[in-house]
């Protein structure tokens, strides 16, 4: 799969972002309570909290999880952001010019991202726009792959469920048995799948 497929995701993303500005409207949420859901559970797959764990929040948009973790005082996770959309990241390094954002794509420069206790990417999988459902599945494994390298401790994520009333073109329903035996067998056979949140969707944590 080609960068220029998987540009397809980041030009809807920064599209929503020139239409509706700093919401959760401009990352494609569509509501502000379920955003914070989404926020409380990729940060759940941290298990320590000894001080100055560092968490990278890959695909991070407006830099929205921060701002939660501000409001919950979550001050023993040392914050970075990265995103692949450079109006993104503008954004975010314009609120919060005290920490570090990275725009690199992974899959091109993995030399340019440090290693983190922990990853989190929220949203950078729920959609797969134009994309059949093979290519967005390709994208994922390699994507998984080298994120992983980068997480010392644990990686979340989150993809559309299966198990819906109906399914959109535009999301990735991602089944349970396709994703796990690529989890034990690529990544760590140390796993959750959380679907226990109310939302369409379901949340992986990968440790090593």
């Amino acid at each position: 799969m080609s960068r220029k497929n998987y540009q397809i995701i980041v030009d809807h993303y920064q599209s929503c972002l020139d239409k509706h500005g700093d919401s959760h409207l401009g990352v494609d949420w569509p509501r502000q309570a379920e955003a914070e859901v989404r926020y409380r559970v990729m940060l759940e797959v941290v298990r320590e909290e000894r001080p100055d764990l560092q968490l990278l929040d890959f695909g991070c948009g407006a830099a929205h999880l921060y701002e939660y973790m501000e409001r919950r005082g979550l001050g023993h996770l040392q914050y970075s952001g990265l995103d692949l959309g450079p109006k993104f990241v503008a954004l975010a390094r314009r609120k919060f010019p005290e920490q570090r954002f990275f725009c690199v794509d992974i899959l091109e420069s993995p030399e340019q991202v440090p290693t983190f206790d922990y990853v989190v990417m929220n949203g950078v999988l729920t959609e797969k726009r134009e994309l059949a459902f093979d290519e967005m599945w390709s994208y994922t494994q390699r994507l998984l792959r080298r994120i992983f390298e980068k997480a010392r401790l644990g990686l979340a994520f989150n993809v559309m469920s299966k198990h819906v009333d109906w399914e959109r073109d535009d999301l990735f329903h991602l089944p349970f048995d396709l994703l796990a035996p690529f989890l034990r067998r690529e990544l760590s056979r140390h796993y959750v799948l959380r679907a226990d949140y109310g939302l369409y969707e379901y949340t992986a944590y990968v440790y090593r």
